[in-house]
C-alpha cells in the first residue's frame, strides 16, 4: 500500500514542471492499471503494514477514487488551455488524491478521522480557487461548517473508544459492542452530515452549483462515499444499541428521499438537478447500512461505487453543455439534439444507468437495498417505489428537457463534441456498466 502513496507523493514534484498536464493524467492512469493488478483477499483485509491496509471496501473505493482523478485532469483541460493556475490545480488534485488514498486504507480510526476531515481543505482550494459565481465563497463556507460541526464529536467519540479499548485499530472493533445513545449520535452524526442525510443536506447544492467541474466530480463520486465508508466501518460496534435507534435514519432518508426527488423537478439549474438525485440515491444507501444486514451493507457498496460513476459523467454532460452556452439554466440548453446529435446518446445512455435501469450497477445495488429494506419492514415499500419511480421520472425530464424542444436562437457561435469529452463519457459509462459482469467480487463476501 505504501509504494502508491509514495508515488503520488513524488507526483506532487511533477506537476510544477511546465507542459506536464496530460502527464500526470497518464501517471494516474498507470497508476489505476498498477493498483489493479494488485492481489485482494475478499473477506478480510491484506497487504497489511502497521498503519495501512486493504480490504474489498477500501480496494473498491480507492480504485474508484484514481478513476475519478484521473477523469477530472480530462474534463479540466479548459483551464490548461487558458494557463489558468493549472499547475497549482494539478497540485491541489494530488493532494486531494493522497488525502483519500489515506482515508480509506489507514487501519488506525484517529487517523482515519484526520484524513477524512484533511479532504476538506483540497476540495475548498477547489470550489474557493476555481468556481464560477462568487457565491461559491458562501458555499465553501456551508462546506466547512456543516461537516466541522459535526466532525467535532467523532473525534470525542474516537478519544472515548481509545480510552476504553487502549487500541483504535479497525480490526480489532469487532470484539466490542456498545449500548451507548451518545457515543452512538456522536460517530454517527459526521457520516451522516457527509452522506448527505435529508435535514442536514443544504451544503451539497449549494457547493456543487459553485464547484468547478473537476470539484463536482470529487464531489459527487468520493466526498459522498466518505460518509457511507465509514458507517460501514463504525456500525460494527454499534450493533445493539443501532437495533433499537435504526428505524429513526431509515424513516428520515427514506421521506426526505422521497421528498428530495419531488424537489428535482422544480430545479432549473442543472446541476442543481444532478445535485438533489444525488441526495435521494444517497438516502436509500443509509437505508440499507442502517438495517445492518446482509443485502443492505453489500447493495450499499455497490450502489456508492455506480452512483460515483454515474453523477460524475452526468455532471460532465452538464458541463459540456456549459462551456458552450456558458449557461446551466434548463430554459436556455433546449433542443440541443439538433446541435450535438451524437452527445444525445451519452445524454441517454447515463440517464438510463441513473434511473437504474439494466446493465448499469445502480441495478445490481438499488434490487440489493431494496431486498434489504421490505425484509426489515414491509411498509418501505411505498417510499421505495415512490423514490424509483421518481428517479426515473426527474431522468426523464432533465434529458427531454435538455435534449428536445426549440433551441434557443441565441447559441450563434457553437461547436461539437470533441473525441477528448466522447473518450472521458465512455471512461465514466464503460466501467458503470461492464462491472456487473464481475459482480461475484462485491456481492459474494464470506
Amino acid at each position: 500500500m505504501m509504494k502508491f502513496f509514495m508515488m503520488m507523493m513524488f507526483m506532487m514534484f511533477i506537476c510544477f514542471k511546465k507542459k506536464m498536464f496530460w502527464m500526470v493524467q497518464f501517471m494516474f492512469m498507470f497508476m489505476m492499471v498498477m493498483f489493479m493488478n494488485m492481489t485482494i483477499m475478499i473477506e478480510n483485509f491484506c497487504n497489511l503494514s502497521y498503519m495501512l491496509g486493504c480490504d474489498m471496501i477500501s480496494y473498491g473505493l480507492i480504485l474508484l477514487s484514481i478513476w475519478i482523478t484521473f477523469l477530472m485532469i480530462m474534463a479540466s483541460e479548459k483551464l490548461y488551455k487558458n494557463k489558468f493556475y493549472d499547475n497549482f490545480f494539478l497540485f491541489n488534485i494530488i493532494l486531494l488524491m493522497i488525502m483519500l488514498y489515506l482515508t480509506f486504507s489507514v487501519m488506525n480510526l484517529f487517523l482515519f478521522y484526520f484524513f477524512f476531515e484533511s479532504s476538506l481543505i483540497p476540495t475548498l482550494m477547489l470550489i474557493i480557487g476555481w468556481g464560477y459565481q462568487p457565491e461559491r465563497i458562501q458555499a465553501g463556507m456551508y462546506l466547512l461548517f456543516y461537516t466541522l460541526f459535526a466532525s467535532l464529536p467523532l473525534l470525542m467519540g474516537i478519544f472515548f473508544i481509545y480510552k476504553e479499548m487502549n487500541y483504535m485499530m479497525m480490526y480489532m472493533l469487532k470484539f466490542y459492542d456498545y449500548n451507548l445513545l451518545l457515543l452512538y449520535l456522536c460517530l454517527i452524526l459526521a457520516f451522516l452530515v457527509k452522506m448527505p442525510m435529508y435535514f442536514v443536506h443544504l451544503w451539497l447544492p449549494k457547493a456543487h452549483v459553485e464547484a468547478p467541474i473537476s470539484g463536482s466530480m470529487i464531489l459527487a463520486a468520493i466526498m459522498l462515499k466518505l460518509g457511507g465508508y465509514g458507517l460501514l466501518r463504525i456500525m460494527i460496534i454499534l450493533q445493539k444499541i443501532n437495533l433499537s435507534m435504526g428505524f429513526i435514519w431509515v424513516v428520515i432518508s427514506l421521506v426526505g428521499g422521497f421528498y428530495i426527488s419531488l424537489k428535482c423537478f422544480c430545479q432549473i439549474d442543472m446541476k442543481s438537478l444532478i445535485a438533489y438525485s444525488s441526495i435521494a440515491h444517497m438516502s436509500i444507501v443509509i437505508g440499507g447500512i442502517m438495517t445492518m444486514n446482509y443485502w443492505g451493507y453489500l447493495g450499499s457498496y455497490i450502489l456508492m461505487i455506480g452512483h460515483g460513476l454515474c453523477s460524475s459523467g452526468m455532471f460532465c454532460l452538464s458541463n459540456i453543455n456549459y462551456e458552450r452556452l456558458n449557461s446551466r439554466s434548463l430554459f436556455l440548453n433546449k433542443g440541443l439534439m439538433n446541435f450535438m446529435p451524437s452527445m444525445s446518446l451519452w445524454w441517454f445512455l447515463l440517464m438510463s444507468s441513473n434511473m437504474a435501469a439494466p446493465p448499469s450497477l445502480n441495478l445490481m445495488g438499488e434490487i440489493s437495498l431494496i431486498n434489504s429494506l421490505i425484509s426489515w419492514s414491509w411498509l418501505s415499500m411505498i417510499m421505495l417505489m415512490s423514490i424509483s419511480f421518481f428517479s426515473a421520472g426527474y431522468s426523464l425530464y432533465l434529458y427531454s428537457y435538455t435534449q428536445h424542444g426549440k433551441y434557443n436562437m441565441g447559441i450563434y457561435s457553437f461547436y461539437s463534441g470533441t473525441s477528448r469529452e466522447y473518450l472521458m463519457l465512455m471512461l465514466h459509462w464503460m466501467p458503470l456498466n461492464i462491472l456487473i459482469l464481475k459482480i461475484d467480487y462485491s456481492m459474494i463476501w464470506f
